[in-house]
């Protein structure tokens, strides 16, 4: 299995299930990795290098549908049952997880359809701030307050200023809700 579940009866879900998600999704649609592969590395990864939850390791990379896990200074390729590999460092997806001092995932910093800018990371999703709503991160404002703001018929502008937010802040906000 490539996510196990917070709880069986019922299924429940935790934030390291939602990086998880995040993780696999990026592999899949981003990278090209398919399902068998993923499950190949996976299963690779917890026989033989006795890792638990893959797709929670900061040191997990990918390039051209294959997977790379990076490990004691070398690249092991999950997808060649462990051989090493050329270095490839593929940031892109992994740079959005905030990991701490333990290397456990306490943060996902979500991407937009249309990142303003290389590097952009408003919104982010953390357990610990709004109960793991989806917040504006520079005052901490829930994305779906703004929106439903702007839904009600107020002006970017007008939110921007009470919340003391610029209007990309608020355009960031509603193009991550319409997303969701």
């Amino acid at each position: 299995m490539l996510i196990h579940p917070a709880g069986k009866n019922p299924t429940s879900l935790s934030f390291w299930n939602l990086i998880e998600a995040h993780v696999l999704r990026a592999f899949r649609t981003e990278h090209g990795v398919s399902i068998k592969e993923l499950r190949r590395a996976v299963e690779f990864a917890e026989k033989r290098l006795q890792i638990d939850r893959l797709l929670l390791r900061p040191e997990l990379r990918s390039e051209a549908g294959q997977l790379f896990l990076e490990r004691y200074g070398q690249l092991i390729n999950l997808s060649a049952s462990g051989q090493l590999a050329m270095r490839h460092v593929l940031e892109n997806h992994l740079a959005r997880v905030t990991w701490d001092e333990a290397r456990f995932p306490v943060r996902l910093h979500p991407f937009l359809a249309a990142d303003t800018h290389a590097g952009a990371m408003p919104i982010v999703i953390d357990p610990r701030l709004a109960f793991g709503r989806p917040v504006l991160l520079s005052q901490r404002i829930s994305t779906a307050a703004i929106v439903d703001r702007i839904d009600a018929g107020e002006r970017p502008a007008d939110v921007a200023l009470d919340y003391g937010l610029t209007e990309a802040d608020i355009d960031q906000a509603v193009l991550y809700e319409r997303a969701a």
